[in-house]
């Protein structure tokens, strides 16, 4: 059962961090795409509507990677996790199949519109066909963060003698205290990453010293949008989530930041740190004191609870790869503000785009947004560990007990052969757009 288990895990691990990876660049970008042919409609400059159309092309690649990707990963729940299926099914069930009917069918109807009929429907119409695409994108995001709030948070429900779960209050899903701040904290991060990718290539036009019109608008633009989403990111979104954690989840809290024992009149934060969890306690690091106490009670002298409060069975069950995560996912979001900063900071003072260091690090800094991101939900999903629905419904609970580990070992080294192909096109056809260049698209 063990074996299955890890397998069962891995593989939807594997195939839902590879198709996020697409997901979290069209969310953001279908907002800078509508940016873009706005602020072609006001200025009537073409310079706009072939950025709009330029990164429509790699949004319509993300778009069919993450159709692609996130099919086998959706059929995971009829295979590998059917009876988690069979019991939720009932309640996460109506987020899902909203998502599909609704969010995911208004995103790719308007997108082969916004892609080939601006010459039919008019520079308005394109406007408001790219504004549906981004609706689209939006809602869908926040139907499946709702699907996960739920197994975060579970509200509006009650179990039957069966052990099924019905949904008593369907209103409850949409007001969960747990959607709203991982919604939005989602949906920003989603745009550090679009930001980072929209002003890298910017950056790379201007270094190489070609299409330098659109590289200083991309990078412009990037890091504008990269400055705001990253500063919403940290406050108020990532707080309210933090706080929510300590509210309904105060073990994992303890977890995330390495707290082993309880600590009175203040906690310090951790800056840098390894955990000793067999020892119960970090090893080399360095702290702040108090800061902590502060962050989450709003008093330099509170006491926070440390995992020795709790019972053991209830620890998570990756409590370093949560700590690791964690602190991976902060430490980046707050490089991200430092060097957007900067970057607004030399736009201001009209000196952006000779300051060779900070279009190097922009440049080099795409990868960078798409590992918080990664980071972020790994926070998230081992922080509910050892349940799929928290308290509820513990995740060996939930495995199908007819599909067996081999089976799974085998379809899982089958995808990362399969996507380890299908990552090296989509790179292939990405770096032909951005060769190519704005200049190429006949608007």
């Amino acid at each position: 059962m063990e074996e299955m288990l890890f397998y069962d895990r891995m593989q939807f691990a594997f195939t839902i961090t590879f198709h996020y990876l697409f997901p979290q660049l069209t969310m953001g970008l279908s907002l800078i795409i509508v940016y873009f042919k706005w602020k072609f409609l006001k200025t009537d400059d073409i310079k706009y509507n072939k950025a709009t159309h330029f990164w429509m092309r790699i949004f319509a690649l993300n778009f069919a990677m993450g159709v692609v990707t996130g099919i086998p990963m959706e059929f995971q729940f009829g295979t590998n996790w059917a009876k988690f299926s069979e019991l939720t099914g009932g309640i996460i069930g109506q987020t899902l199949a909203m998502e599909g009917m609704f969010s995911f069918f208004l995103e790719s109807s308007f997108l082969g519109m916004f892609l080939f009929g601006e010459k039919i429907i008019g520079h308005k119409w394109h406007f408001v066909t790219g504004l549906l695409i981004f609706l689209g994108s939006w809602a869908s995001g926040f139907l499946i963060i709702a699907t996960h709030s739920w197994m975060q948070n579970p509200v509006g429900y009650e179990i039957l003698a069966n052990g099924k779960f019905v949904l008593t209050h369907f209103a409850a899903l949409f007001t969960n205290p747990w959607l709203w701040p991982s919604y939005l904290h989602n949906q920003a991060a989603s745009l550090v990453t679009s930001s980072f990718v929209v002003a890298g290539i910017g950056a790379l036009y201007i270094l190489s010293k070609r299409n330098e019109d659109y590289g200083k608008l991309f990078l412009k633009t990037g890091v504008i949008f990269g400055l705001i989403s990253s500063l919403i990111v940290a406050v108020p979104t990532g707080d309210l989530l933090a706080k929510n954690v300590v509210k309904y989840q105060p073990v994992t809290f303890a977890s995330m930041e390495g707290i082993f024992h309880t600590e009175q009149k203040g906690a310090e934060i951790v800056l840098i740190g390894q955990p000793d969890v067999k020892d119960k306690k970090l090893d080399n690091k360095i702290a702040v004191p108090n800061v902590l106490s502060f962050l989450t009670y709003g008093n330099w002298d509170t006491t926070v609870k440390g995992l020795d409060q709790y019972d053991e069975n209830t620890y998570p069950t990756n409590i370093s790869g949560l700590y690791y995560a964690y602190h991976i996912m902060v430490g980046l979001g707050t490089l991200f503000i430092g060097l957007m900063s900067l970057a607004v900071l030399q736009l201001f003072r009209k000196k952006l785009f000779e300051t060779k260091w900070i279009l190097w690090a922009i440049f080099f800094m795409m990868p960078f947004p798409y590992i918080a991101n990664t980071t972020g939900w790994y926070t998230s999903e081992l922080g509910r560990q050892p349940w799929l629905v928290y308290n509820l419904l513990r995740t060996s609970e939930g495995i199908s007990p007819t599909v067996s580990s081999g089976n799974t070992l085998f379809t899982l080294l089958g995808f990362v052969g399969l996507y380890l192909l299908l990552g090296l096109l989509f790179l292939l056809l990405v770096g032909k757009v951005i060769k190519n260049g704005p200049e190429t698209v006949k608007k």
